[in-house]
């Protein structure tokens, strides 16, 4: 038996992959190696997995049904999946708003009817995002909170993969586990993200750009947590409820809303340098706040992130010069 991890050139999608591997699981890995960001990066992480045992890659896009049915007919063994795939970006979804729909929309229920004809298939589990929290103003995040006002098409397309999956799950029977991440933060990390600009800016001497004027908190969550997070949910397929749907959704955080300055500064210290900060204000499809309920997801998987910004960061900034050579 094996599991399928889409998106297994991405940032998260490595490190599970990776984790799988590790404790003895049979992966097939699929990515279609895009050029939202630079491919050389997905090239280097996977890299790390190709030539381990139990590992297979194939390159292919969500959005075709028949390059993923074929993946599928491949690999008879594959009887879980954690798809993690998607056009991710908040800012960039003003840009290209068409790749969101089609890589999350479109290729998210390409997956699920790749599953549903799956016999035997025990679980997806797939990503969402604190995003489709929007603009809620009760902190902490939690999973029973309405989140029917999106204020980024990047989040309403993560919010159409949870219902879409809501329905599979009652319509066929579909275990089904979403999962929203908390800003995921880490070594090979995506370069479009904060830790990655931040760390960049100070060590070739430019500006930060910091939104908000600087009055941001975000719950930093750190890769090696999540990967925890996401195994245990793999373990624990949902049993249907009295709804007769086998679908749930938790919220992986740290359980903390850092000040964005605060963990700027923490970069600072990894790096050894200070930096010029530019204070700007809120940019479309932004929230000021995230902040994680993961009481759920303690009692249901017993997750316990332990990993504050203190000790995260340094590691990011270790493989951060190392990778870059600054």
């Amino acid at each position: 038996m094996s599991v399928l991890v889409t998106g297994a050139a991405g940032f998260i999608g490595m490190h599970v992959a990776r984790a799988l591997l590790e404790r003895g699981e049979a992966v097939v890995g699929l990515d279609n190696l895009n050029s939202y960001y630079d491919p050389a990066l997905k090239h280097a992480r996977l890299a790390t997995l190709e030539g381990q045992q139990g590992f297979a890659f194939h390159a292919a896009e969500l959005a075709e049904r028949d390059e993923v049915f074929r993946v599928f007919a491949a690999h008879p063994e594959i009887d879980r999946v954690v798809h993690l795939a998607a056009q991710a970006g908040v800012r960039y979804s003003l840009e290209n708003p068409y790749a969101y729909v089609r890589s999350n929309v479109l290729g998210h229920l390409v997956m699920m009817e790749a599953c549903r004809v799956r016999t035997g298939l025990k679980h997806f589990v797939y990503a969402s995002s604190s995003s489709v929290y929007g603009g809620n103003t009760k902190l902490p995040f939690a999973p029973e909170d309405r989140v029917d006002a999106p204020v980024s098409l990047y989040a309403a397309t993560k919010r159409a993969d949870e219902l879409m999956s809501s329905c599979y799950a009652h319509l066929y029977g579909l275990p089904s586990t979403g999962l929203r991440f908390f800003t995921v933060y880490g070594p090979w990390g995506r370069p479009d993200m904060s830790p990655w600009l931040f760390a960049e800016a100070v060590l070739t001497g430019r500006p930060i750009r910091v939104f908000n004027q600087g009055r941001m908190k975000r719950d930093f969550t750190y890769i090696d947590d999540v990967v925890a997070g996401v195994l245990a949910a793999l373990d624990r397929p949902p049993a249907a409820e009295e709804t007769g749907r086998p679908h749930r959704l938790y919220n992986l955080g740290n359980r903390r809303a850092e000040p964005l300055l605060d963990f700027i500064a923490a970069i600072e210290r990894a790096c050894g340098r200070t930096a010029e900060k530019i204070l700007e204000p809120m940019q479309p499809g932004d929230v000021e706040a995230t902040w994680a309920d993961i009481s759920a997801s303690q009692r249901d998987l017993g997750y316990a992130p332990s990993t504050r910004i203190e000790q995260g960061i340094p590691k990011f900034v270790a493989w951060f010069r190392d990778y870059t050579g600054l």
